[in-house]
């Protein structure tokens, strides 16, 4: 009898609808009956994602400790694949100035392969594919979707598979908000990390009623790119690449 493909889902994204992307990818990795699912709204058992095949997360300013970041830089090292979605590269701080995103944890942001730093508001957006040939993205067209268009800077070799546009600066309450350089925004890109990978897509904005506390106490409800087919399909190829069946 074969063994389960055993995935391993982070979902806890503050000043996100966690409860609803945790929902959705759950039917995602519904759709192989070969995947089995561990959930958890941390890094702490080091153990248990170990064992995992692939680990998927949809999370925003959730800080691992030193030993959680040795162990993600272990797992994916060891031939595994890491599928990180939207504010998985993010760590926020308020300060007088306003939303700083800081030079830490170094050794989950090299794993990454990226650290986020701003984004404008909210707005539709072009993306095109950087890389026609990888199967992550072989057959898309250009696509426009309502999102969040990241901007991070990297560490590391990646190799980008969507990019945008964006050169100005904005007002949305980050401290660095003014980006004056003409360089492809990447909107997902793979990351090699020993005898593994790293899938990272910045694509993913969703929020709540009640998600944006305490900055505002009822927040719009945003579904962003989770309602665009495009953006189904990457995350199904995504999943099938981090189980190995792509």
């Amino acid at each position: 009898m074969p063994e389960p493909i055993r995935a391993y889902l982070v979902a806890n994204a503050r000043f996100h609808d966690t409860d609803f992307a945790r929902l959705a990818l759950l039917g995602l990795l519904a759709e192989n009956a070969e995947i089995r699912t561990h959930v958890s709204d941390s890094y702490a058992n080091t153990k248990a994602i170990a064992e995992a095949d692939f680990l998927i997360t949809y999370t925003c300013d959730l800080r691992p400790s030193k030993k959680e970041e040795q162990a993600l830089l272990e797992f994916v090292s060891s031939g595994k694949r890491w599928i990180a979605l939207h504010g998985t590269n993010a760590i926020l701080d308020f300060t007088s100035k306003g939303l700083h995103c800081p030079r830490e944890h170094t050794t989950f942001m090299e794993t990454l392969g990226s650290r986020f730093i701003s984004h404008p508001p909210a707005q539709p957006y072009q993306v095109t594919i950087s890389d026609p040939e990888h199967p992550l993205v072989a057959g898309m067209k250009s696509f426009e979707t309502d999102d969040e268009l990241y901007l991070c800077e990297y560490y590391g070799k990646v190799h980008p598979l969507l990019e945008t546009r964006f050169t100005g600066s904005f007002e949305s309450g980050y401290v660095e908000n003014d980006w004056p350089d003409d360089q492809p925004r990447l909107v997902a890109y793979t990351h090699p990390v020993g005898q593994g990978e790293v899938l990272y897509i910045t694509l993913g904005h969703c929020c709540g009623r009640h998600d944006m506390r305490p900055i505002r106490e009822v927040a719009e409800v945003v579904r962003g790119s989770w309602e665009n087919p495009v953006f189904i399909d990457l995350l199904r190829r995504g999943l099938r690449w981090g189980a190995g069946t792509l």
